[in-house]
């Protein structure tokens, strides 16, 4: 499989079978994934993978607490992101027949996201809180890393910002020094084929929409 291909078949997967990942399979993920390019090589990422008790553990504080503003998304979002934004959220509820109208439904579905969809492995991305914007990008750089060395493995992964909404509950669960806190989750393991949120296929927008190129000659 090339980078292409990769990139191709990576996507957001919302249900995954029970079967366990070697850790030594998982290190190697973790590891592979480092080489990602980072600003003055700061490298400011600190990855936890969870499985087994220490998954569980955190999923279980998770269901015993409401949660914090995660600040996922920009409040009051404008276009053309907010219609995005709306477009996947019908596509996804409606491969499992959740309508508009079906809040509670819809809230039992969303509360997946805190038992990793049922993947066999979680993980836990952390930044030092005194990082600014320019590292968050090493951390999404390291993100898409992993995701793509994922797909190479035959593995999914769903990556999570919700994990935020959790990051001060969880500090003292997964024993994070100070001053670093969860920026973000990814849920690893393999596709459950059979389940209908995993038919979602999501678009993306033309490039006519968001790119240019400049100084070229026709």
């Amino acid at each position: 499989m090339d980078v292409q291909q990769a990139l191709r078949a990576r996507r957001s997967v919302r249900a995954f079978l029970s079967t366990p990942l070697p850790a030594q399979l998982v290190q190697d993920l973790l590891e592979q994934a480092a080489r990602a390019a980072s600003g003055g090589n700061l490298q400011p990422w600190r990855v936890l993978a969870l499985t087994g008790e220490p998954l569980a553990a955190v999923v279980a504080t998770a269901a015993r607490s409401d949660g914090e503003d995660g600040g996922h998304y920009p409040p009051s979002l404008w276009e053309p992101y907010r219609t995005r934004r709306f477009a996947n959220a019908e596509a996804m509820y409606a491969t499992v027949g959740l309508a508009r109208e079906d809040k509670a439904g819809r809230l039992v579905h969303f509360g997946r996201n805190a038992a990793f969809f049922g993947a066999p492995v979680g993980v836990l991305i952390c930044v030092d809180r005194r990082m600014g914007l320019p590292q968050w990008t090493d951390l999404g750089i390291y993100l898409q890393s992993l995701m793509l060395l994922a797909v190479q493995h035959g593995l999914a992964s769903c990556p999570q910002g919700f994990w935020r909404r959790y990051r001060s509950v969880l500090a003292p669960v997964l024993q994070l020094p100070e001053p670093y806190e969860i920026a973000c989750g990814l849920a690893l393991g393999y596709e459950d084929t059979d389940a209908p949120i995993n038919t979602l296929r999501t678009p993306r927008a033309p490039w006519q929409e968001w790119g240019q190129l400049r100084g070229w000659v026709a």
